[in-house]
Order: structure tokens, then C-alpha cells, then sequence
């Protein structure tokens, strides 16, 4: 620095001093004042210039901040992804650069990403700073920063722009997941019959696409015998098949699925136990899912009976199959009270059958074989089946016993249009 006063014969420059005895890191910011003053003409003279001169420091700043890095909010589970960068937008070079990278969490500890030095920085180089974060491993509200060459680690003309701080909130997983039961693809009731080789599915289904169904630990399966004798059905044998979700995380399609085959050799009421979880520990539902079924080995078939009956327009057959196979050929014969076969439906026609109750998609609108349509009154009808040319036998027990309603076999039917 130059430091001089002005004499008549001009500007005399007393000395070139050094500014080394100013504490830099005491007064980093210094201002330079002038004082002249002419008591002969009061006009003092103006100056040209005031030269400092220095060894310039460079200058850098945090940029390039994705939108993902300002997010306010995750759902738990997805994935968190931090980037942006710090660049040296001076003409000198930094020294390897500090730099801290924490998140600090609502109960105001400290996770540290990254703490120590970054590379050397020449003029227009940047850091790059990138990182994916697994929400499930952070708390419910968070502060993410970053502070490159923080408390002027190294002399850097500003620091207003070396620092950058956002807040994300991760939502708790509170939505439990929704658990779906079928036999044979088939929601059944209470004591209801079903085969005694039944293909159980049991889906479980959750609105947290980031956190998927794939562990088999998250369901708990019994199964209680008629003896009363409650059995875990354990993973490790043949009779589960699990399938975990398997479209990826966020697709909107997050379900696990458990095909249970049970071979039952006992005849008697069973009950099926689940209890179901999401990776989130939200229970699917308040209590265990819990079904009533019965299970009769023999092949049998109760009285069909037709319904509505009366009907006008359409009617369809209701019966209720046992055992493990189904019919390899059914007729119904509907006839009139003198015996004439006016219609013959066979197996193909009234659509698909399974072990338990069968309520026929084939309605029949009371047309004979040719399509004609048959006379007011009433009709008679009788089923006849078997299993690869095996009568099946007829189920008359409890309340499935419909006898009372069939004579020597057939059945009544009246049409009323």
C-alpha cells in the first residue's frame, strides 16, 4: 500500500508500507480513509487513485441444487436423492477444500455423510455432491446441510453462498395392508363346503409402493383340524408356494401372494388362521383373519334345486359338490309330467363347477331343444353324473337333506311367465 501527503511541489509519497501488522482473521474487512487539507487556498488537490495492493483469494459458491435435494416430503420407504455442487467461479485456486455434510434428525443428533477434504479446486472446476438416501433410516423430520469451507477455513472473498440447509419430512406408514382369502377361487362363508384338496390364495396388497411385500415372515398361517389340534404352517415344506411383489418400488402394484395346497384326509370342520403384516408392522385388519370350512372326502352331490322357483324368465340350478374331484359328465333333464325329455343341458353348458356350493351360470329361459318356447305349468327335472363312469352319490346329511322336495329322484320346476 501506498501512503503519501501532497506538498506544494506536488504529490510526495512518504512510504510503501505492508498491511501484515492488521490481524486478518480479527479485522477481515478493512476501509481505507483520506484526509488532505490546503490551508493556503483551500483547494486541495484531488487524487487520482488510491491503490491497494493484494494477493487476490479465490471465490466459490453452492449451485446446480436439483429439485430432489429441495423436496419438503417422502412417503417412508421411497428414496431420497441429494445433489448439487460447489463451484470455483474465481480466477484463483482453492486449497483442498473442507467441507461438512450432515443430517440432523428431530431429536437433534447428528448423522455425518461427509466431513473432512475434497479435492483441489482450480478456477471454474467444481464438487460434486450426490447421495441416495433410504428414508425407512431416517426420522420423522430432518435437516440436511452442507457447508463447504465453513468458519473460512482457508481465505475465500465470501461465504454467504457456501452453505446450503433443507428440511425433509418423512411420512410414517400408517395404511395396513389389505388381506384377500379364496378357495378355489371363491370367497366362501362360514362352514361352507370345500374341497378336500382345496387351492387356497391368500393376497396381501399395500399402498406403500417403496416398501415391498417380499418376506415371508410377514404372515402367519394356522390351520385347526377337527380334532381341535392347531397346526403353524411352516414355509419350509410343499404345501405354501409364496410369490413375493416383485414389480418395482413405486410402480403402484405392491402385492405378495401365497398359494396354499392342503391335502385334508380327515372329514370334519377346519378353521383357517392369518394374521398378515406390512413391512411397516400395520396389521392387516384389527384381528386375525379366521374361516369356518367343512371338508367331506367322498365324492357326493346333494339334490339340485332350481332358482327362482317359480320363475318367469330365467331360472338357474343350485347344488353342492364334495370330495377332491369334480364331474367328468352331468346332464339335467327337464321333462313334463308325462316324462317327455323337453331339454337336455349337458356339463359344457352350465359353465364352471367346484367342490362346495355351485350356483350354475347357465340360466334356463324355458325353451325345449329347438329353442320353442314350452307352455305354462310344471316341469320335472333330474340331474344325472358321475366320475369317469362312477355314479357319485348323493349328500343328504344335516341341512344339506333336500329330499323332501324330489320324488323317486325329480325335481319340480314351475314356469310362470
Amino acid at each position: 500500500m501506498y501512503v503519501g501527503s501532497i506538498a506544494k511541489s506536488g504529490l510526495q509519497f512518504l512510504k510503501d508500507t505492508s498491511l501484515a501488522f492488521i490481524d486478518a482473521k480479527k479485522y477481515p474487512w478493512i476501509k481505507i480513509s483520506v484526509s488532505q487539507n490546503d490551508p493556503t487556498k483551500l483547494t486541495p488537490s484531488q487524487m487520482n487513485y488510491l491503490q491497494v495492493k493484494y494477493a487476490p483469494v479465490p471465490e466459490g459458491g453452492v449451485s446446480d441444487v436439483a429439485s430432489t435435494t429441495l423436496i419438503s416430503s417422502l412417503d417412508k420407504g421411497s428414496n431420497y436423492q441429494f445433489q448439487a455442487s460447489f463451484k470455483n467461479i474465481s480466477n484463483d485456486a482453492f486449497d483442498s477444500v473442507k467441507v461438512i455434510w450432515k443430517i440432523t434428525d428431530d431429536k437433534n443428533r447428528d448423522s455425518i455423510l461427509f466431513d473432512g477434504l475434497k479435492k483441489k479446486l482450480i478456477p471454474g472446476d467444481t464438487i460434486q455432491f450426490n447421495k441416495s438416501l433410504d428414508t425407512r433410516k431416517l426420522s420423522s423430520n430432518n435437516l440436511i446441510s452442507l457447508s463447504v469451507n465453513p468458519q473460512n477455513a482457508q481465505p475465500e472473498q465470501f461465504m454467504f453462498n457456501n452453505y446450503l440447509q433443507t428440511k425433509l419430512k418423512v411420512i410414517e406408514d400408517a395404511i395396513p395392508p389389505t388381506l384377500d382369502v379364496t378357495f378355489d377361487g371363491v370367497h366362501i362363508l362360514n362352514r361352507d363346503i370345500v374341497s378336500s384338496k382345496p387351492s387356497i390364495l391368500i393376497e396381501l396388497q399395500d399402498d406403500n409402493t417403496f416398501l415391498p411385500l417380499n418376506d415371508t415372515s410377514l404372515f402367519n398361517i394356522r390351520l385347526r383340524y377337527p380334532d381341535g389340534v392347531i397346526k403353524q404352517i411352516r414355509f419350509d415344506g410343499d404345501t405354501l408356494r409364496f410369490t413375493p411383489s416383485s414389480n418395482p418400488i413405486g410402480s403402484g402394484n405392491n402385492k405378495a401372494v401365497i398359494n396354499y395346497r392342503p391335502v385334508l384326509k380327515i372329514d370334519g370342520e377346519y378353521e383357517l388362521i392369518i394374521s398378515a403384516k406390512d413391512r411397516s408392522d400395520n396389521a392387516a385388519g384389527a384381528s386375525d383373519f379366521s374361516v369356518l370350512f367343512q371338508v367331506i372326502n367322498q365324492s357326493m352331490i346333494t339334490n339340485l334345486l332350481n332358482y327362482p322357483n317359480p320363475f318367469t324368465t330365467t331360472t338357474a340350478f343350485v347344488f353342492t359338490l364334495t370330495g377332491s374331484e369334480l364331474p367328468t359328465s352331468m346332464r339335467i333333464q327337464i321333462l313334463t309330467i308325462t316324462g317327455k325329455i323337453v331339454k337336455e343341458i349337458n356339463l359344457a353348458e352350465l359353465g364352471p363347477l367346484r367342490i362346495g356350493n355351485n350356483i350354475t351360470e347357465y340360466k334356463w329361459d324355458g325353451r325345449d331343444q329347438f329353442g320353442q318356447i314350452l307352455a305354462n305349468g310344471v316341469y320335472l327335472y333330474r340331474v344325472i353324473t358321475d366320475i369317469k363312469g362312477k355314479k357319485i352319490e348323493k349328500l343328504n346329511i344335516g341341512s344339506y337333506n333336500t329330499d323332501k322336495y324330489f320324488t323317486s329322484g325329480y325335481g319340480k320346476m314351475y314356469l310362470m311367465r
